[in-house]
């Protein structure tokens, strides 16, 4: 049986870039991988078929000898390209590496990555006015502004003290649930944040008083702002660590 054009199989015009040639043949994997679509052999050959075309097309060697001779010119070589079949196995092992792992492919996995740890506080944005004569010159100007602050008796940590924190006893101390599942096409691994410790990785037994155990509390602080001249409405000065201080020692 006579092969396809690999420009077909993908639905892409030979010009396209290989950002375009990636997102095709996403575009068809996540539709027609055999996961999604069980038993059913019309999809396992699509997926399949994608995955053979993409192989040639994603290698800029590959692709110039396939431009200039067809499929003649991919003879030779390994997996689909020498006269047998691309299997199934390799298909799999295209999709796997094409797009690292399960990188980019979490919300068909059920796969999720989330950062374990103290959660990081808001930025704050604060307009600012100044005189014509100010912005000719540069000028340093005192602002006062609201935000949340560290609660100083417990130094942040949101515990009356430092033994009311132990260790997650669900995570260990990790912050994620890890669970493996194993089907005909290899190992996937699930990852969702501990409900018991909310990612965090420890539990306070007795929070603190003050904070509730929040680890921060609504306060005041005055900051001087250098504006350099030549400012014009829409320009911005960042200010690193001045925003809300995160909950229980979040940066």
């Amino acid at each position: 049986m006579a092969k396809r054009d690999y420009y077909e199989i993908l639905g892409v015009d030979r010009g396209v870039n290989q950002e375009e040639i990636k997102k095709a043949y996403r575009k068809i994997a996540m539709e027609c991988h055999p996961d999604r679509n069980p038993g059913d052999k019309e999809a396992e050959e699509k997926f399949k078929e994608a995955a053979e075309a993409y192989e040639v097309l994603n290698d800029t060697e590959k692709r110039a000898r396939y431009d200039r001779f067809g499929h003649d010119g991919l003879r030779g070589g390994v997996g689909g390209f020498g006269g047998f079949d691309f299997d199934l196995s390799d298909a799999l092992r295209t999709f796997m590496e094409g797009f690292g792992g399960l990188s980019g492919f979490g919300d068909f996995f059920g796969t999720t990555q989330r950062r374990s740890g103290p959660e990081r506080g808001a930025d704050l944005q604060i307009r600012l006015s100044v005189m014509l004569q100010e912005v000719a010159t540069g000028v340093e100007k005192k602002i006062k502004i609201r935000r949340m602050v560290r609660c100083e008796p417990c130094g942040g940590s949101g515990a009356r003290s430092p033994q009311a924190v132990k260790t997650c006893s669900v995570c260990h101390g990790t912050g994620q649930i890890r669970q493996v599942s194993r089907s005909l096409f290899g190992q996937f691994v699930n990852v969702t944040t501990c409900r018991t410790c909310g990612g965090e990785g420890k539990v306070i037994t007795e929070p603190c008083k003050n904070c509730g155990g929040t680890g921060r509390r609504k306060g005041e602080t005055t900051l001087k702002v250098k504006i350099p001249a030549g400012v014009a409405t829409g320009n911005y000065i960042t200010l690193r660590g001045e925003g809300d201080v995160g909950p229980k020692g979040g940066g």
